[in-house]
C-alpha cells in the first residue's frame, strides 16, 4: 500500500525519468486469475479524485495520505471485483457472438449521438485522450459485461423481493429519520439592495409592491414581475420550507404568519423581502404511506449490496487473487 503512496507523491519527479516511471507504471499490484492490475492502472483510476483531495488537504499531509490510501483501497478492490466478474463471464460460457454485434451497435449509436455520425471524430477525440479505438472498444465491451453480470447476479428485480412486513419493521425502527420540523408553504419576493443605486431604493420599491398587494393584486403576480432569483417564474414559490431555510430574522417572521397572511417589508442589509404563507404544517412524523417507496428503495439497495457481496465472495473463493 505504501508503495502506491510513494509512487503517487513522486509522480512529478518520475515524469522526467522515463525508465523509472515505466517500471512503476507497469509494476504488478495484483494478479487476478490470468489478469494483472498494475500500479499505473491504479494511478490512472484515482488520479482525478487524488487531485481533488490534494487541493482539499494540501495543508494537512497526514490527512491527505489517509484520504489517498482510502482512494487506493477502494479503487483496487473495485478493479479486482471487475476482473473477477469478467473472468466469470468467460469461464461460464456465455455466448459472445451476439455480444460483439451488440457492442458494435452501441458504439455506432454513441457516434451518432455524440460525434454527428462521424467515426473519425470519435477516433480523433480518443487520440487526444491517449486511447486507440481498440482500447475504447475493449473498455465498452468490458463495462457492458460487468453491468450485465451485476444485473444478473445481484440487482435483478426478480432476485429482490421486499415484503410489506420488512417495510413496516424498517419504518418502526427508523422513525427518527422521518421526523419533520414545523414547515410553511411560502412565496417570497426578494429585492436585492443595488450596489450602485440610491440608498433606500429597494425599500421604496418593496413598499410600492406591498401597497399593490394590499389593494388586491395577487402576491404571485407581483413576485413574477419583480422578484429576483430562479423562483420568479413560479411566482416566488419556495414550496414547503423549515426554519433552516431562512436567516433567523426571516424565519421568525415567516413562522409568525397564518395561512393566507403576508408580511410587511422586511429590510435586511443585502435585500428587502416580502413573504406570504400559503399553508402551515406542524412538526410530525411522516406517515408510513408517505415514505413507503423510499423505504423500499433503501431496502432494495441494501439487499442488492448484500447479494453482490456474497456473489463476489463466491468468485474469490474459486479464483486466484494475489496482492503484491
Amino acid at each position: 500500500m505504501k508503495t502506491f503512496l510513494c509512487f503517487f507523491a513522486a509522480g512529478t519527479l518520475l515524469f522526467h525519468v522515463p525508465n523509472a516511471r515505466a517500471v512503476l507504471v507497469t509494476a504488478v499490484a495484483v494478479v487476478v486469475n490470468d489478469s494483472v492490475i498494475t500500479l499505473g492502472e491504479i494511478d490512472e483510476k484515482v488520479e482525478g479524485s487524488a487531485q481533488i483531495k490534494a487541493r482539499a488537504y494540501g495543508n494537512d499531509p497526514q490527512r491527505f495520505e489517509q484520504e489517498l490510501q482510502k482512494l487506493h483501497d477502494e479503487a483496487i478492490e473495485m478493479m479486482v471485483e471487475n476482473k473477477l466478474v469478467l473472468h466469470e463471464f468467460v469461464t461460464s460460457g456465455y455466448a459472445t457472438n451476439v455480444l460483439e454485434a451488440f457492442i458494435d451497435d452501441r458504439i455506432q449509436a454513441e457516434i451518432q449521438r455524440d460525434y454527428y455520425g462521424d467515426r473519425a471524430r470519435l477516433i480523433k477525440s480518443l487520440h487526444q485522450r491517449g486511447m486507440t479505438y481498440e482500447m475504447f472498444r475493449r473498455k465498452e465491451r468490458e463495462q457492458f459485461i460487468i453491468d450485465y453480470m451485476n444485473y444478473q447476479n445481484s440487482s435483478n428485480p426478480r432476485k429482490i423481493l421486499i415484503s410489506p412486513l420488512k417495510v413496516e419493521q424498517y419504518y418502526q425502527a427508523h422513525k427518527d429519520e422521518f421526523k419533520m420540523e414545523d414547515q410553511v408553504k411560502l412565496r417570497m419576493i426578494a429585492l436585492p439592495q443595488p450596489a450602485d443605486g440610491a440608498p433606500g431604493s429597494a425599500k421604496r420599491l418593496a413598499e410600492e409592491i406591498l401597497a399593490k398587494i394590499n389593494s388586491g393584486v395577487p402576491f404571485d403576480e407581483m413576485a413574477s414581475v419583480y422578484s429576483s432569483g430562479s423562483q420568479r417564474a413560479e411566482g416566488g414559490d419556495r414550496g414547503w420550507v423549515d426554519h433552516s431555510y431562512f436567516k433567523p430574522d426571516l424565519a421568525r417572521i415567516a413562522f409568525s404568519l397564518k395561512p393566507g397572511e403576508h408580511s410587511g417589508v422586511i429590510e435586511l442589509p443585502e435585500a428587502c423581502y416580502l413573504m406570504m404563507v400559503e399553508n402551515v404544517r406542524q412538526a410530525h412524523v411522516k406517515d408510513l404511506n408517505e415514505v413507503r417507496a423510499d423505504i423500499e428503495r433503501t431496502l432494495k439497495n441494501d439487499e442488492n449490496l448484500r447479494l453482490r457481496k456474497l456473489w463476489i465472495e463466491r468468485l474469490k473463493r474459486k479464483s486466484f487473487v494475489n496482492y503484491y
